[in-house]
């Protein structure tokens, strides 16, 4: 009885994410299959044999260039590529994944952020800063797939079906340079970038601006392909899905206000161009 009760006491406490401990225990059944040793796979795919050990004990999660070279070391057929989204959702935080599934679904998305960039914006450099300064502190990997999983999601940029995107920067998110002069002049450099894109639209809303809506805290909305609408608000690391239409419409006319009292965008890109070359000085 002692020893099952630990063994049941094992899998409870077990915070690796199932779908991780699948992939891994495919991952390893390929690999046996091929008649490699995890040491030989890992030289085929470029990777350490240490990083192989823990995908396929699912301690850490396979990214996508690692999926991509194992399914063509092992021939794998696609059998390891159509679990990686899969992979890549489980690294979301869990009070996250519920709004992410709607993101995925969306054909516009507007959004209000009055003290950070918007995390579909971030540079790399931008997010690694963020994880890494997070309270209570997060390991080396939670950093690593943090980071990953937030550039993941940044295809919804670039996804065909297009989505339309609208973003709202406050002054103050631009300002604040988190990680550095040089971070921070990359970041304003890749909101120009983005900008450019013909589906998405960066307004800023100026700190001068005094009262507006966008004071009581950063919102985001959501128009799903079956025409429902979403809202979203996040703080202190607790996010809230608002699926009440009366709720929505509400959000929905702040964020209205909103768009008329920023910038519009060729003042917004012209304002930070301005910041990116204070921030090369």
């Amino acid at each position: 009885m002692g020893s099952t009760n630990g063994k049941q006491s094992g899998r409870k406490n077990d915070d690796r994410p199932a779908i991780w401990v699948g992939y891994g225990k495919l991952l390893k059944l390929f690999r046996e299959n091929a008649r490699l040793t995890q040491e030989e796979l890992a030289d085929r795919i470029s990777y350490s044999a240490e990083s192989v050990s823990s995908v396929e004990q699912g301690r850490r999660p396979a990214k996508a260039p690692f999926t991509a070279a194992a399914e063509r070391a092992l021939e794998a057929g696609g059998a390891l590529q159509v679990l990686q989204d899969e992979v890549d959702f489980a690294k979301l935080p869990a009070f996250f994944r519920d709004f992410v599934l709607i993101e995925m679904e969306a054909v516009s998305r507007s959004s209000y952020d009055p003290l950070m960039i918007p995390g579909l914006l971030q540079t790399e450099g931008y997010a690694r800063t963020l994880f890494e300064g997070h309270c209570p502190r997060l390991s080396e990997d939670a950093v690593e797939y943090s980071v990953d999983a937030r550039m993941s999601r940044q295809t919804l940029l670039t996804r065909n079906p297009t989505v339309e995107l609208a973003f709202i920067i406050g002054e103050a998110a631009l300002r604040n340079p988190v990680g550095g002069r040089e971070i921070m002049r990359r970041q304003l450099q890749q909101l120009l970038e983005q900008g450019r894109l013909g589906n998405v639209e960066i307004q800023v809303m100026p700190s001068e601006h005094g009262y507006h809506p966008g004071l009581e805290g950063p919102i985001v909305l959501v128009e799903t392909a079956e025409h429902q609408h979403f809202g979203y608000f996040e703080s202190q690391g607790v996010g809230n899905v608002v699926s009440d239409p009366a709720q929505v419409s509400v959000f929905g006319l702040r964020y209205g206000k909103l768009r008329s009292q920023a910038l519009h965008a060729g003042e917004s890109a012209r304002f930070i161009e301005q910041l990116a070359g204070s921030n090369e000085r």
